[in-house]
């Protein structure tokens, strides 16, 4: 339960209160347990797209209405792990230096860009899944970007240094959750396309590829995993599924 309420306080704006003493399993067991609190969120940004298209909005207003609801629920901090972790790839100095940028509290060009583009595209295909009336496909993209924070917290990834968030969550993922949620990931996605029932796993498959890569490649880059890139990883997951899921084939 502890686990839980962790999970719910950290991911969401939900007025619950954490455990107290937050130690490194507590803190695995949370990140174990985000993809509940991304179905959860998935499964309420659909019944608001709903909603809102139902009661005469575009599409494409209610979708970037509820792109904007789902960074509310979220503190915004996913979409600033984003800017962030950006701002960080975009420089040339050394992981110090671009740690240095990353914890500067402001968003650079590189930064802005991406979350414009980031808040775009998950606005469109929103606005496409609606009108597709793919809700099941909304839940599961949305759902997905906190299913591959699992495997980016996987037994062995190192955090940054001076990392705080990064510190309690990365290497404690163990193999079994690592596989387990992005497979009941790609069994679910069979049904996300009713019209292409391989479509929605291979999406799903191609978005957890996607940012496992990108996860590397960070870690790599900055010496570690932080909380930035776990923001990161949520949102371009969210978006690669998002549009892979309105696909017209």
């Amino acid at each position: 339960m502890n686990a839980l309420r962790l999970a719910v306080s950290w991911l969401t704006v939900v007025p619950i209160t954490g455990p107290a003493l937050v130690d490194r399993r507590t803190a695995g067991h949370a990140i174990t347990l985000a993809p509940l609190i991304g179905l959860a969120l998935g499964a309420f940004a659909a019944a608001t797209l709903w909603l809102l298209v139902s009661a005469g909005l575009t599409a494409l207003l209610a979708g970037l209405l509820v792109v904007g609801l789902l960074a509310v629920l979220t503190r915004g901090m996913h979409l600033d792990g984003l800017a962030d972790t950006v701002d960080g790839l975009g420089s040339y100095g050394p992981p110090q230096r671009a740690r240095e940028i990353m914890k500067s509290g402001g968003a650079g060009p590189f930064g802005v860009a991406a979350l414009v583009f980031a808040v775009a595209v998950q606005a469109v295909a929103f606005a496409t899944l609606a009108d597709q009336h793919r809700w099941l496909a909304l839940v599961l993209a949305v759902a997905a970007g906190r299913v591959a924070v699992v495997p980016a917290c996987r037994t062995g990834t190192p955090a940054a240094p001076d990392a705080g968030f990064g510190a309690l969550v990365a290497g404690t993922q163990p193999r079994a959750a690592v596989w387990i949620w992005p497979a009941l990931a790609v069994g679910a996605a069979v049904w996300a396309v009713p019209d292409n029932l391989w479509l929605g796993p291979v999406v799903v498959i191609a978005a957890l590829a996607a940012t496992v890569a990108v996860t590397r490649h960070c870690v790599r880059r900055f010496e570690g995993l932080s909380g930035d890139i776990l923001g990161a990883v949520v949102e371009i997951t969210v978006s690669i599924a998002a549009v892979g899921f309105s696909l017209a084939l």
